[in-house]
């Protein structure tokens, strides 16, 4: 069976969503026959909490998928034995890598949560179901499809499109790759769709999607596909929004102290609770805080970071064991509550600096630049002239987000993997799609080139 039919709606025991920390903070029930599980406000707003939750899972926002974004960059090491992890670090991924498959049926499932949000719940006849409760659930949906197919495109690229429920192993066994540019596509119509059902906030809630989330993501797809008008007007719309979201000071006050949560640094993160664990810290913290440090900070970041003109206070990033060994402290918790950071205010800053600076506009580049800069304690950028500027924000960018799930599709998007990683052969941008997945497609799903 493909790995994304295997998926039905999962029913959460019903809460109320008055509070955003407990919006996902509810204990999941066995599976139930999808003719079931939206059938009024309660069962559809249950549904989205659902959606969420996937999209928060392990094998995705939890921890596997974001090990794509900075593994195969330069700032973090493999410290284990096994060679699954390893293949990412040495960009020779097999495509039978069981982290691939965990991956890719992770996103497909919470795609497939989306589509039956997206297809049922305008339908719902409930006379307390208000049409706003309608738009923003269906909006929110929207929103996370768009998330998932732009993360397939960068990662896979040539992936399947899927719109509609999945209600039994024949339903998608027929649907071929799409192309990366088509994959693209999709996920501006989402995101489209999104924006004209959802609201701006009234008050900052970021583990709900809004409006303002998907201007947002929409900033980040035009910096992809180098729109960089759109990418600046969308990055403007949602840092013009000084009520809810600014830069902290220092760096790390959007994640210390562990009951930083929902801060105004953060446009969209996913929530944890100690009924729902986050798998993250386990893997980065060491043995002697409970963790297993299956990876850790490259020596070449530890020296980036600690450096007083690069790092500044963002030094926060790393510790050290009384041993002498580096670790990453981003996930840090306990018990493991730590928010999955999806998309950070500091990331709009620097996606409109790049838009800027790509459109000659280099004085208010830099000036965003320099927002960066002062909030990690560092003087004004050096940088004169496009290319130099570009530099600047591109290496501004790898200590930022150094362990969240930029670096990697950072350099190939920018075409720099091979002057930064020497990673010169340009099919190896893309991950190969799942063995599994080929094999069980009948024919219709093809390997990428190069795989």
């Amino acid at each position: 069976m493909k790995a994304y039919l295997k998926y039905i709606i999962v029913i959460l025991t019903p809460a109320t969503m008055l509070s955003c920390r407990k919006f996902l903070d509810v204990t999941p029930r066995d599976a139930v026959s999808d003719e079931t599980t939206i059938i009024d406000k309660t069962s559809a707003s249950t549904a989205l909490r659902g959606v969420y939750r996937r999209l928060g899972a392990d094998g995705y926002y939890g921890t596997l998928f974001q090990t794509f974004g900075y593994l195969p960059g330069d700032n973090v090491q493999w410290t284990g034995s096994q060679s699954i992890i390893q293949q990412f670090i040495t960009h020779r991924i097999a495509a039978d890598n069981g982290n691939l498959q965990t991956v890719w049926s992770a996103i497909y499932a919470t795609i497939n949560g989306a589509n039956n949000v997206i297809a049922k719940v305008p339908a719902v006849k409930d006379a307390s179901f208000t049409e706003a409760d309608r738009k923003q659930i269906t909006g929110e949906a929207y929103f996370i499809r768009a998330l998932c197919y732009f993360d397939l495109a960068r990662t896979w690229g040539n992936v399947q499109i899927t719109l509609t429920p999945t209600l039994s192993t024949a339903d998608k066994t027929d649907i071929g790759n799409s192309t990366q540019a088509q994959v693209y596509q999709q996920v501006l119509s989402d995101l489209n769709a999104a924006d004209s059902l959802l609201l701006p906030p009234s008050v900052a809630n970021p583990v709900r999607a809004n409006q303002e989330t998907v201007w947002a993501l929409k900033a980040r797809y035009y910096g992809y596909q180098s729109g960089w008008a759109q990418a600046e007007a969308y990055a403007t719309k949602v840092l013009s929004d000084v009520k809810n979201y600014s830069l902290l000071k220092p760096y790390s006050a959007f994640f210390t102290p562990a009951s930083a949560v929902a801060t105004r640094e953060s446009v969209f993160e996913l929530s944890y609770s100690a009924t729902y664990l986050s798998g993250h810290r386990s893997n980065w913290q060491p043995p002697a805080n409970g963790g297993t440090r299956q990876w850790a900070p490259s020596d070449a970041f530890v020296t980036l970071v600690n450096d007083p003109q690069t790092g500044g206070n963002r030094n926060a990033l790393i510790a050290k064991t009384a041993a002498g060994l580096w670790y990453g402290n981003l996930y840090y918790r306990s018990p493991a509550t730590d928010p999955a950071y999806v998309i950070r205010i500091a990331e709009l800053y620097l996606i409109r600096a790049e838009a800027l600076a790509e459109q000659g506009k280099l004085a208010a580049a830099k000036q965003d630049l320099d927002q960066i800069r002062d909030r990690a304690g560092l003087a004004p950028s050096a940088a004169t002239g496009k290319e130099e500027l570009l530099l600047a924000i591109e290496n501004e960018r790898r200590v930022e987000f150094a362990f969240e799930p930029h670096r990697w599709f950072d350099l190939v998007r920018t075409g720099r993997a091979a002057a930064v990683l020497n990673i010169t052969n340009p099919r190896l941008y893309l991950f190969p799609i799942p063995a599994n997945e080929i094999s069980l497609s009948n024919g219709h799903l093809k390997q990428n080139d190069g795989y």
